[in-house]
Parts: structure tokens; sequence; C-alpha cells
């Protein structure tokens, strides 16, 4: 009985997991892009300057970033010139370099998909038309912003469909923009379309092949920023996406690590997260990501509901936010919180509101009743101890044996605990 229940469980699982903004579609399998950008052979063989070339496979950012130091502007210029292809996706390059660069191979591209990108004054700071192509833009001023973003989407995005219109929000260039829009002044945001998503519901989207070597990519697309100067990142990621950021957690340097309307991140909890950033978790009511099961059995799913309180993440509120692509649509609760995190604001202890250092546990309006279960994640606790200290005192057990629903603790962006209701 036990096998045929697991069977059942399977199958649903490659029936039924995470798609992205698209819907409830058959998917079709893959295959993931990997390896250095086009035009890497030609790069290769250039010898000057002298030395030759950092490989683009093998180099880390932060020896791209010292190569290009080493170098005069001119010199810049014609590695631009001659290989715009590889200065484009180099991660570790000047990003003024690779706008550039991505400008002139976006200039020289011919497939109508791809149109849209080459306009004037986009920042479009990664670009490769193999496959269904990948792309990055800024939004904001990325060399001079004090705290900056990264955006990871879910499922059926890639360089093709990075401007379509539908659902703005809730696509990649959509949620950047809007979120650099509210963050305001000082923040850069970036949509990444740095990795091949499964396309529509099937065994892609149930497993975590893709998400894996979209792992890799992230790494090392955060690591090139902070190589390139730029501020250590808070990284949003949708659906799928944050399948992708909980297999990379571990190796990335972020500050904050947002998922919504997540099926999982391959994780039981935070602490398997093996991170020493903040991780936030989001899903509104309607979301149909609800209605997937959170297991993970023979390679299928990816384990627990981050919203759930077992799971040890801060729970962003999102009553406001409608279905699986709304949670950045403007004037929502989720969307405010989301800001304050983008601008530093949204973390207790540390840059909360009032001034750096402040204490985020602001008073609890008098009309709110006050929390009486776990905190949606405790500065410097791990999930254990937070476990633990939701066992106690006696009458909290009492209360629990007696059947009596947890409330869950939510982080408006005001910084005070507000109580959202029954966990679902």
């Amino acid at each position: 009985m036990r096998r045929y229940a697991r069977a059942l469980v399977a199958f649903a699982l490659a029936a039924g997991t995470v798609a992205g903004t698209a819907g409830w579609v058959s998917g079709d399998a893959q295959q993931a892009l990997t390896g250095p950008p086009p035009g890497s052979a030609q790069w290769r063989a250039d010898r000057t300057p002298g030395g030759g070339l950092p490989d683009p496979e093998r180099a880390t950012p932060g020896e791209v970033a010292q190569f290009f130091a080493g170098l005069s502007a001119a010199e810049q210029r014609r590695l631009v010139a001659r290989h715009p292809s590889v200065v484009g996706n180099l991660d570790g390059a000047p990003l003024e370099l690779r706008y550039r660069a991505n400008a002139l191979a976006l200039a020289a591209e011919d497939d109508p998909r791809y149109r849209s990108l080459a306009a004037p004054g986009r920042r479009i700071l990664a670009f490769d038309p193999r496959g269904r192509g990948q792309v990055a833009e800024v939004f904001g001023d990325l060399r001079t912003a004090h705290r900056v973003s990264v955006v990871v989407p879910g499922s059926d995005n890639d360089a093709g469909t990075f401007d379509r219109k539908v659902a703005d929000h809730g696509a990649p260039v959509g949620m950047a923009r809007t979120l650099q829009a509210e963050a305001g002044p000082g923040t850069a945001v970036v949509a990444w379309v740095g990795y091949t998503t499964p396309v529509g519901v099937g065994i892609d989207a149930a497993t975590g092949r893709l998400a894996q070597a979209g792992a890799d990519r992230l790494t090392r697309f955060t690591e090139g920023l902070t190589a390139d100067g730029l501020p250590e990142p808070a990284v949003f990621c949708h659906s799928y996406g944050s399948v992708v950021c909980g297999l990379a957690a571990h190796r990335l340097a972020v500050t904050d690590l947002v998922v919504l309307g997540s099926p999982g991140m391959r994780a039981d909890d935070v602490a398997g997260l093996r991170t020493n950033a903040r991780v936030w978790a989001a899903k509104d009511p309607t979301d149909w990501i609800d209605n997937v099961p959170n297991v993970r059995f023979a390679g299928l799913g990816h384990g627990t509901d981050p919203t759930d309180p077992a799971f040890g993440a801060r729970r962003v509120p999102a009553g406001e936010a409608r279905g699986h692509a709304g949670y950045f649509a403007p004037g929502t609760d989720s969307l405010r919180t989301f800001v304050a995190i983008a601008r530093g604001t949204g973390a207790r202890g540390t840059d909360a509101p009032g001034g750096p250092g402040a204490e985020a546990d602001a008073p609890v309006p008098a009309d709110v009743p006050a929390p009486t279960d776990l905190p949606a994640s405790a500065d410097g606790q791990t999930p254990e101890r937070v476990r633990a200290s939701a066992e106690g005192p006696a009458s909290e057990r009492a209360r629990a044996s007696e059947g009596v629903r947890a409330s869950e603790d939510v982080w408006a962006p005001e910084g005070g605990r507000v109580r959202e209701g029954a966990v679902r």
C-alpha cells in the first residue's frame, strides 16, 4: 500500500508541479544551455594584449575583473569591438563594457525575436541568442546604486518572451521595473533570465535538472556583480526560479533571499539552504501553486513549502496579491514589503525603519491581536532554536494540544508584526 501511495504521489508531481506565469499546459523537455558564451573560440585565439585573454569558461569573475582593471580604455574598447558576444556575457567585466558589447551584438542580430532588445537606452547586461535565448536587463543606475536586487523568474521565460506585455508586473521586466520604480533612487534591479527555464508543466518543472544548471549560472552572475565592485544583491525568486535559488543558496553572496509563489527550494528548512542571507517567503491565498504537493520522491518535486512556519523563513504578507503572477502588482502588501527589502529596510535590527540599527519590532496596533506562534524567523536563531521557542511556554503547548491552529507572523514594510490568520 505504501509503495502504491508513493507511486500516486510521483504521478501527481509529474503531472502537476510548478509552471511559471503561463499557466497549466503540457511541458516540453529542454536542454540546459551551459558552457562559455558564443564567440569564445575566437576570443581564446586572440593573443592581444600580450599574455592572452582570460578563459571565459575557467577564469573566475574576480580574475576577469582584475584583467580588465589592467587594460587601458583603448584596449578595453578594442576587445568590445572584436568580441562583443564574449565581453557582453563575461561575468566580472565592467558593466559599462557589457552594456556596449551587448548593444553591438543586438544590432548585428537579425532574429526578429530580439529586435525590441536593441532599442536605444536599454541596459542589457547579458545577451545570448543560442537556443531560446537568455538575457539580463538593468533598471536604475547599477554603478551608483547603494542597494541592488536581482529578479529570477520561473518557467516559460527566455529572451524571446522577455518583452511580452501580458501580465506586465508578472513577467521579469515588469517585476524588475516595478520594484525599482517603487524602491526609488539609490536602488537598481536586474531582470535576469540567464538560465534555461522549463516550458509549461512537465518533467522539467517537476525536477531540479534545469534548476541546477541555472544555479551554477546565477552563482557566477552574482559573483560577477560583486567582482565589479557592486553591492551584494538581494535576490527575488519567483516560482521555479525559487528552485534555482534554493540550489544556489549555499554559494550565493547575497543579503536577502526572497521566494514567492514557490513550489519548494529542495531543502527541508532554512538551515538546509546553508545560507547567511535573510530568507523570506510569500504565497497569496489565490495562487494555484498552493495545490502543488510539497514533497520530494524519486527526483520529483521540490520539498517543503517555504511559507510553512516549520521552514523558518520570514513570512511576507501577500493577502492583497492575486494569482501566481500578482506579487509585484502596484498597491499590494507584497510589493510594499519587497520594496522595503530592496531598500534594505526590511530586516529586524539592521537598517530598520527609524534609522540604522533601529529595532524593527515596532509596537503592534491595539486592534491587532498579539501573535502567539513561531516568528517567521529570528535573527541569529537556527530553525531548531526557533522550533524550540515555539514549544513553550506551557500555556502555548496546552493551546496547541487543544487543537488551536497557530497564526503566522508576517513582516510588514514598516517592520512590525501583524497577524495574518490561520496557517493554510
